[in-house]
């Protein structure tokens, strides 16, 4: 039996506790025969009652039961949380409304670990590694799987039993960077998505955009193994609308100008960008999701048209389309926030915004402080990423990976400095305390004319606070009758 000699910190805690009764099990072992070791540890106790682990591991450290009826434990030591599971066989419940196979668990201390390993999804995961002595278990040859890179079921008569396998396929895929078995595409089209949770859609999606090397591989598997046309019947639609080729010379395998062709190379070409330019982690997620949902209001705006002496494809308005289509998507899916960053709004001004910076760099022999600072405030301040997005979009035309902001977007950014517009400066000068003193009541009047100041100072009218004041006052005594002004 082959043994893996890497260590983690708590190894020999566990063995005093557990003896060769305890498993490293699943991602953890695939990850070390990788040499891609994780810190994210799995462990599988056998030949003890949950009864039994929880009293052994009590005096040692916090215990949290996740699950009582198919026995998990989250164990937390000196800081560090680790998964502790009974063996156990998945079954398939009865059919919910929605149509979709609950699995219930049902745990036995008693089973063979080549049992527990037999109802996970892939055999690259079906691994165990006992502690004691580090023997590897691999009844399933996840080992020469994880050589060879590709995903293949461990037991495809079980696969359907739990359709969040079939995302969890396109992410690995996509993650690992393995290639997926064509024997699992016709068994994962057939199966049921419908009864999936909004919340592990989204976290799944996150985890393909966030983790990948390159998203588009996860995104293709999902057009190939179904999920896409289940459930983003909006990202889907693009599969099936052409591009002027033209302009988007960028097409897939088999010659097909499409916007989903186009929208996977933008999103690799984002997440390469933010990568180089070492973007905020907090910001990486909105930027990720809007050069997803970019150009899907093109399924809704595209048709031809006669222009410059030939037919072409045209997608005018797009761009308002495609947030309100996003913020449909997001409302579906329950996306707000991520790790407490505010994906949800960021996203959608920088969807609705994608092309502002284009036509900055198309008029940019006229264009004016004014309009720098109305593409500023439209952004919400975040200009520098949406002129990241803007430069994904282009490198979206190829495959060759970005190697840094082209020519139009370091434009953008140095009009920006060189104009002096900033988060700082686009911030308005007044508030609606400040009108009150000048006897402005609260309502609508107020909230108007404080929309009305904000637009002035966007225009360059003033931008001292000072200055702020002095319109503030004109305006109030432009707006009150003749009879009351001094």
């Amino acid at each position: 039996m082959p043994k893996l000699e890497p260590d983690f910190q708590d190894r020999r805690f566990f063995v005093r506790l557990f003896g060769d009764d305890v498993y490293a099990v699943g991602g953890f072992v695939r990850d070390i025969l990788r040499r891609k070791p994780s810190g994210e540890i799995d462990l599988l106790i056998t030949r003890r009652t949950l009864d039994e682990i929880i009293g052994i591991l009590e005096p040692k450290g916090k215990v949290d039961l996740v699950g009582k009826s198919f026995g998990v434990i989250k164990f937390t030591r000196a800081g560090r949380t680790v998964d502790i599971a009974l063996p156990r066989i998945d079954r398939a419940a009865v059919k919910s409304v929605r149509g979709h196979k609950d699995i219930r668990a049902q745990s036995d201390p008693m089973l063979p670990v080549e049992e527990d390993l037999r109802r996970r999804d892939f055999r690259c995961n079906s691994l165990a590694w006992r502690l004691s002595d580090g023997a590897l278990i691999d009844p399933f040859n996840g080992r020469r799987d994880i050589r060879e890179k590709i995903l293949r079921l461990t037991d495809p008569a079980a696969f359907p039993e739990d359709p969040l396998r079939v995302l969890r396929a396109a992410r690995f895929a996509s993650v690992l960077e393995f290639a997926v078995d064509p024997e699992v595409y016709p068994i994962a089209r057939k199966v049921d998505l419908s009864g999936l949770s909004v919340e592990r859609i989204a976290d799944e999606l996150f985890k393909i955009l966030l983790r990948s090397p390159r998203p588009s591989r996860g995104l293709e598997e999902l057009f190939r193994l179904g999920a896409l046309r289940a459930l983003l019947p909006e990202l889907y639609a693009l599969t099936l609308v052409i591009q002027d080729s033209v302009f988007h010379p960028e097409k897939d395998d088999f010659g097909h100008h499409t916007v989903w062709a186009h929208t996977k190379l933008t999103v690799d070409q984002a997440k390469r960008l933010a990568e180089k330019l070492d973007l905020d982690p907090a910001k990486r997620p909105a930027l990720l999701w809007a050069a997803l949902f970019h150009d899907a209001g093109k399924a809704e705006t595209t048709h031809w048209e006669y222009k410059r002496g030939r037919m072409a494809v045209t997608s005018a308005g797009h761009d308002t389309a495609g947030e309100k289509l996003a913020l449909r998507v997001f409302d579906r899916l329950k996306i707000h926030a991520w790790n407490g960053a505010d994906v949800r709004d960021l996203a959608l001004r920088l969807i609705r915004t994608h092309h502002r910076a284009a036509e900055l760099w198309n008029n940019r022999t006229i264009v004016t402080k004014k309009a720098f600072n109305r593409f500023a405030a439209d952004t919400g301040g975040e200009f520098e990423l949406a002129a990241v997005l803007d430069a994904a979009d282009r490198a979206g035309r190829a495959e060759r990976p970005a190697a840094g902001l082209d020519r139009e977007a370091r434009w953008l950014l140095e009009s920006m400095r060189k104009h002096n517009v900033s988060r700082e400066t686009i911030r308005p000068l007044l508030q609606g305390r400040d009108l009150l003193k000048l006897n402005v009541p609260p309502g609508p009047g107020m909230g108007k004319l404080l929309k009305d100041l904000y637009r002035r100072q966007l225009d360059n009218e003033f931008d001292t606070r000072a200055g702020a004041l002095k319109a503030a006052r004109r305006l109030v005594r432009e707006q009150r009758p003749a009879k009351e002004r001094p």
